[in-house]
């Protein structure tokens, strides 16, 4: 078996790299590129070999779901999260993308690889040195960064997997951030998806419920959008054009960079500077006189309106990719608490969600919110889940078992970030870990993003405001219902149909209000437990 996987690296591996030599724009560099594909492939081959081997051997004649099985379980994901995070820093560029993807998979991947990847893999990411920076330059706008601009810092603001950023002042003197990618990065690209997919067909030919063949299938279609800046930036003006046009009452309070055109290529993206702090920086954001509520409320309304009424998502807000400053030249206040704007960066990774399917996801957050156990089983059907793991798409989506999914108490979906929700949460996504895999199967790769850009709000939530509070599924519930209510007027002109739906909101404004009357009572309960 091992000899037909290491046959079948060094067949793709030849393949890869002639490809990429073919295709290339510089041969020669492609050539000498490709010289690092053999010690690639031998890193995966071992590591996938070793992986395979330690789970083989460790679980060998134990019992599934006792607590030695359990037990030698966890601690075969932790080794094996360890050796995959050491195989993606080896590697390096697309590999550090895939450790990133799967720090944002919370519960949707085994605990011990989202732990171990969301503590290194977005903050050690690689540093382009100042010559390899200087050389990108050169082939891309053909003039050196310190005669391109007046100033330009050689030492990088932040490094990521796919660029880093630098400081630099334009001739006219406008202070900017500058975006350069990591040199050669678009030829070892090619490269580096053919050794993931031998890596992850490689254990699922191994382990046939081990199967996360969709990652590197989403890898494949969004590593050339996220490596072509101007993609980026055109991602980014027509977000903000959105906002403008779809959801005006909170445009003024989102923001991207402006996008200097005339400096930027597909690898440089030059952009105004931010000078702002991190989405989930408390205590700075305190310091500018802004209520971390205020931000975690305005995150939820801004991608609840992309998500369910744009049907263009950021699908990667992470902390590092949203900033937060008070909002420009805004006089309201109220003791002493100024409006918050978001700034989104980052706009490489965007999602369209077709109608049908936007419409059908905001259903289900409706029904998901309301405790409508029917609704939810249809629009999970229509998603894709199927009969049969309708349950566990809700609890996925949610976070909750379903006995609460469907509990229809208020802040029946509140989760308080606590290690008793967290415990739970866990304990089914071990138990159920194979009908999850086959849920992440069937389901359409958008809505995988989806799964993983409500993970990485999620993990803003708790940063800002210790969990997901009531307030977050208040406003996914009310945007939600506007866009299947605005859906409905669409379909259905006439008269009666309009009355009956106009009934419909009266209701759902009852209910609204019912939750707002909740709000303090479940603010009191979370202080009290403290």
């Amino acid at each position: 078996m091992w000899r037909r996987v290491l046959s079948a690296a060094l067949t793709l591996g030849v393949g890869a790299g002639g490809a990429a030599i073919a295709s290339s724009d510089d041969p020669a560099a492609t050539l000498k590129i490709c010289t690092h594909l053999p010690p690639r492939l031998l890193r995966d081959s071992v590591a996938a070999t070793t992986i395979a081997l330690d789970y083989q051997y460790s679980l060998w004649g134990l019992e599934p779901g006792t607590p030695a099985w359990l037990q030698a379980k966890h601690e075969t994901h932790l080794r094996s999260a360890n050796r995959l995070q050491e195989l993606c820093f080896r590697n390096g560029g697309i590999y550090i993308k895939l450790g990133q993807h799967i720090a944002q998979l919370e519960y949707v991947v085994p605990e011990e690889y989202v732990q171990t990847m969301r503590a290194s893999m977005l903050k050690r990411c690689p540093v382009s040195s100042y010559e390899e920076v200087r050389r990108v330059f050169r082939k891309d706008i053909g003039e050196l960064p310190e005669t391109v601009f007046a100033e330009f810092d050689p030492v990088p603001l932040a490094s990521a997997s796919l660029a880093q950023v630098h400081a630099a002042t334009t001739h006219d003197g406008q202070k900017v951030a500058v975006k350069v990618q990591h040199d050669h990065l678009t030829d070892t690209s090619v490269i580096d998806i053919a050794t993931v997919d031998l890596l992850v067909n490689a254990l699922h030919y191994i382990f046939p419920t081990f199967d996360y063949r969709w990652l590197v299938d989403e890898i494949r279609e969004s590593a050339p959008k996220e490596l072509d800046f101007l993609c980026e930036a055109a991602n980014s003006e027509r977000c903000l054009d959105n906002f403008r046009k779809l959801s005006p009452k909170i445009a003024n309070s989102i923001y991207a960079p402006k996008v200097y055109w005339s400096l930027s290529t597909p690898r440089i993206l030059t952009m105004e500077y931010m000078d702002a702090k991190e989405v989930t920086d408390v205590k700075g954001i305190k310091d500018l006189g802004v209520c971390p509520v205020d931000v975690s409320n305005l995150v939820n309304k801004a991608f609840a309106e992309m998500i369910f009424k744009h049907g263009f998502v950021h699908c990667d807000p992470h902390a590092a990719n949203m900033m937060i400053r008070p909002l420009p030249q805004d006089s309201g206040k109220w003791l002493g608490r100024k409006r918050p704007q978001l700034i989104l960066l980052d706009h490489g990774l965007y999602k369209e969600l077709d109608y049908a399917t936007r419409i059908n996801y905001a259903n289900l957050w409706k029904a998901l919110v309301f405790a409508d156990e029917k609704a939810i089983k249809e629009y999970s059907v229509k998603l894709g889940a199927g009969e049969d793991l309708h349950a566990l798409f809700a609890g996925v989506l949610t976070m909750r078992p379903w006995k609460s999914v469907i509990d229809p108490s208020v802040g029946h979906l509140v989760l308080d970030g606590n290690n008793a929700d967290r415990s739970e949460v866990q304990m089914y996504a071990s138990l159920y870990f194979p009908q999850i895999s086959e849920l992440l199967r069937r389901l359409p790769r958008v809505i995988l993003l989806m799964l993983k850009t409500n993970d990485c709000l999620r993990a803003v939530n708790h940063a800002l405001v210790g969990g997901s509070p009531l307030e977050s599924f208040e406003t996914i519930a009310r945007v939600s219902s506007e866009a299947v209510f605005e859906a409905k007027r669409t379909e259905h002109r006439f008269f009666l149909y309009r009355f009956i739906i106009w009934l419909e909101e009266i209701w759902l404004e009852v209910r609204f209000l019912t939750l707002k009357m909740w709000l303090p009572f479940m603010q009191l309960r979370k202080l009290l437990s403290a």
